[in-house]
């Protein structure tokens, strides 16, 4: 199933909306921020020839060029309006199990040659998200390699804050105006949280592994 097709079909299912609240989203695009991650599977329109040179010198950006996710993206076929942060690091596919070769290295000529790509990627829609960092690692257990980031993530929180009403007697001073209008506010606040995102997938055992761990960052 595609990208177009997972953000049709996907549906959220809730309860009765309860008077006073909100709309809860819907669909995966209702959220106010979402982060896409996993082995997406796009390669690169090039030869294996034109790609192992480059790959030799290292040369990045001349073969993102030839990335057909970003193809997609500028074309506004596919991610449209979606971010991805800057890559640095090398394609995650294809490689050998246990070794930091590509196929392509090490394929005859008769064999089935996979030209290297960044299939593993990590892309976010929405205000408030922020990358700080977009990597890989170097696990071996696989023929991908994982892609990491880590984001902070501005949440804004609204709180109805009200307090008991008291009991007016003869001896009970009338709540100033300050006071009243403390009593039904509506309170915004802001708070940024630092979240690790780490996507690795095995095409060995035919799974994929996710992980996220939020960590809490203390904002005065």
């Amino acid at each position: 199933m595609d990208v177009v097709e997972i953000l049709k079909r996907t549906r959220f299912c809730h309860q009765s909306r309860l008077p006073g609240k909100p709309i809860p989203p819907e669909s995966i695009l209702d959220h106010d921020k979402v982060i896409w991650l996993g082995d997406l599977n796009y390669r690169l329109a090039s030869v294996c020839d034109e790609t192992y040179e480059l790959l030799k010198m290292k040369d990045w950006q001349a073969l993102l060029e030839k990335d057909q996710l970003r193809i997609e993206q500028k074309a506004g076929r596919v991610f449209n309006g979606w971010d991805e942060g800057k890559i640095y690091f090398a394609p995650t596919y294809k490689y050998l199990a246990n070794s930091d070769n590509y196929v392509v290295q090490t394929s005859t000529p008769k064999a089935k040659r996979r030209t290297p790509a960044w299939c593993d990627r990590i892309l976010w829609k929405g205000e408030g998200l922020k990358q700080m960092c977009y990597v890989r690692g170097e696990s071996k257990f696989s023929d991908h390699r994982p892609v990491y980031s880590l984001f902070t993530v501005q949440v804004d929180n609204v709180a109805n804050k009200q307090k008991p009403t008291p009991i007016i007697g003869s001896n009970t001073p009338e709540p100033s105006t300050a006071d009243k209008l403390l009593s039904q506010t509506a309170v915004l606040s802001a708070k940024e949280d630092l979240m690790f995102l780490a996507r690795a997938q095995s095409c060995i055992q035919k799974i994929s592994r996710f992980s996220v761990t939020p960590q809490q960052v203390t904002s005065q």
